[in-house]
């Protein structure tokens, strides 16, 4: 049967774009449109480099340790559950690898997390690793063209599912990911939507999360309400003036490598004197999420129990 995934999750008959040298593995050829760019695959890649942590959670997650060559860009502490699979794929860089180190590990597919991981001027686009043979997949939210919400995220691990032909396992993580989300918003359900402030970094202004982010739909699913979510953008910068006009309750901290650590994001936050009389900053009302929880990827419902429990932890008790 051959099947086309495309960037929004749907599934037809298609016919395969390609001939095979011999008959194709069960369950393909699988067509695939992802961001502008259609791959058809005869059979599953075998040799799989991730650039950012979120797509190799998603990779591991869905139990495919063994098709992992290389991956790169660890910016939060591993899910538990993973941490060991993690820890036994080679690491190729603490950034985005080169395009030649990427070439070294001799990948078949590199999935990228960001835009960057096929950043054309540092010689690593989509089209330059083609050119090599190698076929390539960016997550969906780096596609550019409309907000990301957590059903994204179910598509996601779908499409990767099809590719590997690991779609029962697809399913099956879907499920479980549905149901944590569910339990969520039914414990948080009919609670007073807390205005949350999402600060990822900066000083000079506030970068934030923008309403076509998957985090504007975390806070959502959470019981809240991102202050920012009419910034037509996945992240953004908004002043200092505008975080303190809309007098946000709680404030989420994105905790991530290289951006000063929680501790020094907490410390300006509360030492800023335009802050001062901000409800959140005023009852230290604080939620850290780890960055790759805030993602499309396999993290996201995580986060909406996280940050639930912080918005309204008389819920849970």
């Amino acid at each position: 049967m051959t099947v086309l995934v495309t960037g929004c999750g749907t599934a037809a008959d298609a016919p395969a774009e390609r001939g095979a040298a011999g008959p194709p593995a069960e369950g393909f050829p699988v067509t695939v449109d992802n961001c502008g760019t259609r791959t058809t695959y005869e059979k599953p890649p075998s040799r799989v480099v991730t650039v950012h942590q979120h797509p190799a959670e998603l990779m591991l997650a869905l139990g495919l340790r063994d098709r992992m060559v290389g991956t790169s860009f660890p910016d939060s502490p591993v899910l538990p559950e993973l941490r060991e699979d993690y820890a036994a794929v080679p690491e190729l860089a603490k950034k985005e690898p080169s395009f030649e180190t990427v070439l070294n590990a001799e990948p078949d597919f590199v999935y990228g997390g960001y835009g960057s991981a096929f950043a054309e001027r540092e010689g690593r686009s989509r089209q330059a690793f083609a050119d090599a043979g190698i076929d390539t997949y960016l997550n969906r939210e780096y596609c550019g063209k409309r907000q990301v919400s957590m059903e994204d995220t179910y598509d996601e691990i779908r499409t990767i599912g099809s590719i590997f032909g690991v779609r029962e396992r697809a399913d099956r993580l879907v499920a479980g990911l549905r149901k944590r989300v569910a339990d969520t918003a039914r414990a948080v359900r009919g609670a007073f939507p807390v205005p949350v402030f999402v600060y990822d970094s900066g000083e000079k202004s506030a970068f934030t999360a923008g309403g076509k982010s998957l985090g504007t739909e975390i806070v959502r699913l959470a019981g809240g309400r991102n202050v920012f979510a009419g910034l037509d953008d996945v992240f953004g910068d908004a002043s200092w003036e505008q975080v303190v006009a809309r007098r946000p309750e709680v404030i989420a901290v994105y905790d991530y490598a290289g951006a000063g650590g929680v501790a020094r994001k907490k410390e300006f936050l509360l030492s800023h004197p335009a802050l001062e009389d901000v409800p959140a900053i005023r009852n230290e009302r604080f939620v850290v999420l780890p960055l790759t929880a805030t993602l499309v990827g396999v993290r996201a419902p995580h986060a909406v129990e996280d940050l639930a429990r912080g918005l309204h932890p008389e819920r849970f008790r």
